[in-house]
């Protein structure tokens, strides 16, 4: 494309400026529009062109009919598949939802009517099948060595305030226990058990 320039700003175009009369009030529209785009009015009035003549389009006859007419197309094809869509969730209510549902409130009454607590019957156990290789409910040796100290700890613990326990008679009333501990022991002690 060739370049002209015109008062020391360059244009695009393959050649020269034509003027077109057209009415105010439409040059004043067709301006507002153009700004929209942030292009040239040349580049708006071309890309309009391009469109018209792509789409087959005519703007003062058959042009909006045809838009028209495959906007009801795509109207009626969509409403088709909302009324598929619609019969097969009714479908599913019908054949599983509700007598599923009915199912339930049958159950359901038949207990409530019944008013008996249901019997515990034995629960039957079935034979475990002897995978070896698949992990149980186990602990590592590390956490069970971590817990086994902690409760040897604890045991030792909980000795040691039974053997702080002494038993106090008074001369009036019951003899109780009394229990030799330190404020600051007796805190970490509630610190720990929680």
């Amino acid at each position: 494309m060739k370049r002209q320039s015109t008062n020391g700003k360059t244009k695009k175009g393959t050649g020269g400026y034509s003027n077109i009369t057209v009415k105010k009030e439409t040059a004043t529209r067709f301006r507002s529009y153009s700004k929209k785009f942030n292009k040239s009015h040349s580049e708006v009035l071309d890309g309009m062109l391009s469109y018209f003549k792509e789409n087959h389009l005519d703007p003062f006859g058959e042009g909006t009919k045809i838009i028209l007419d495959s906007i009801k197309k795509l109207e009626v094809k969509m409403m088709k598949k909302f009324d598929r869509i619609i019969a097969i969730i009714k479908n599913m209510e019908k054949t599983s939802i509700r007598p599923t549902y009915e199912m339930v409130l049958i159950l359901y009454e038949a207990y409530v009517k019944d008013g008996r607590k249901p019997r515990s019957e034995p629960v039957q156990i079935q034979e475990e099948r002897m995978d070896f290789l698949e992990p149980r409910n186990t602990v590592p040796k590390v956490e069970h060595d971590r817990i086994l100290h902690e409760f040897k700890e604890y045991k030792k613990h909980c000795n040691e305030m039974l053997n702080s326990v002494e038993k106090v008679e008074p001369m009036m009333g019951k003899p109780y226990l009394r229990l030799n501990m330190g404020i600051g022991d007796f805190e970490k002690l509630k610190y720990h058990l929680r």
